[in-house]
């Protein structure tokens, strides 16, 4: 059901398009909407679901492959403290990371469940999921997550390295468990976002002006196996990443005074 609706959505995106560097333009993001710093789409709808990060709406996006609004829904028992990713389960529930840190300052981070955002009408309430970092956790700051066999993967923004942390998805309170980490070669190394493919065999970190595919790996170490770096000949504040075919992503940058504000569809092969 997952991949049916990635595949109805791709199909729609190739109709129309514009190129910049490697990225294909496929959509505006609206103009009320300057700090997207999400894409996600679910099992069973045709949208694809977008957040703004800190200081703005507590509020959950449904676009159309225009990237027009088409659901505005409130999440009126929360605070955006600091959004910055999305991920979603087979159910068609979207999971909000709420654990973005460029002060230092937090010691609780937050998951949200939004359930069925599709079927829900202006406002909608979300389920909790916190956790804290284990103690001889040296990374403080993450923006990227995805779901995968009941646990959340949580990525650490960090230059040069990246930290990975595994939460369990059950409402409540919890210590994160500590994984392992990896060294990033070259600038813009900071992880703004991930994704990881249907089959399990394939994630993407996505960075500024790259992203990083990890395969091969075994169990859910992802560091543990082949790391491949490819380049986008673009450079701007990208801060979403989905995975929507076989050799498919979408992206987000945020909107600039001179660029950004676009979805962008690229081609992992």
């Amino acid at each position: 059901m997952h991949i049916h609706f990635k595949l109805l959505i791709l199909a729609v995106l190739l109709t129309s398009s514009c190129q910049t560097g490697k990225l294909t333009v496929i959509a505006d993001l609206p103009s009320s909407l300057k700090e997207t710093s999400a894409i996600e789409t679910t099992s069973n709808s045709k949208l694809l679901w977008v957040i703004e990060d800190a200081g703005n709406k507590n509020n959950l996006y449904g676009l159309n492959t225009n990237g027009d609004i088409i659901i505005d829904l409130d999440i009126d028992n929360i605070q955006n403290i600091d959004w910055e990713d999305l991920t979603s389960d087979s159910e068609g529930n979207i999971y909000i990371g709420d654990f973005g840190n460029n002060t230092k300052k937090r010691k609780n981070f937050t998951i949200y469940k939004v359930s069925q955002p599709d079927k829900a009408d202006e406002s909608t309430t979300a389920q909790v999921i916190s956790f804290k970092l284990p103690d001889t956790m040296k990374s403080e700051d993450f923006e990227s997550f995805f779901l995968y066999n009941e646990a959340f993967y949580i990525f650490s923004k960090d230059h040069k390295k990246c930290e990975l942390i595994k939460v369990p998805n059950e409402i409540g309170n919890h210590e994160a468990v500590y994984i392992s980490e990896i060294k990033l070669k070259g600038k813009h190394t900071k992880v703004t976002s991930a994704d990881i493919s249907d089959d399990g065999k394939l994630v993407v970190l996505l960075n500024h002006d790259k992203l990083w595919k990890l395969s091969g790996y075994t169990g859910d170490d992802f560091f543990n196996g082949t790391l491949e770096r490819i380049d986008f000949e673009h450079d701007s504040q990208k801060e979403g990443i989905n995975i929507i075919g076989k050799n498919e992503v979408l992206i987000t940058d945020e909107k600039t005074k001179h660029e950004g504000g676009n979805i962008y569809r690229f081609d992992l092969k």
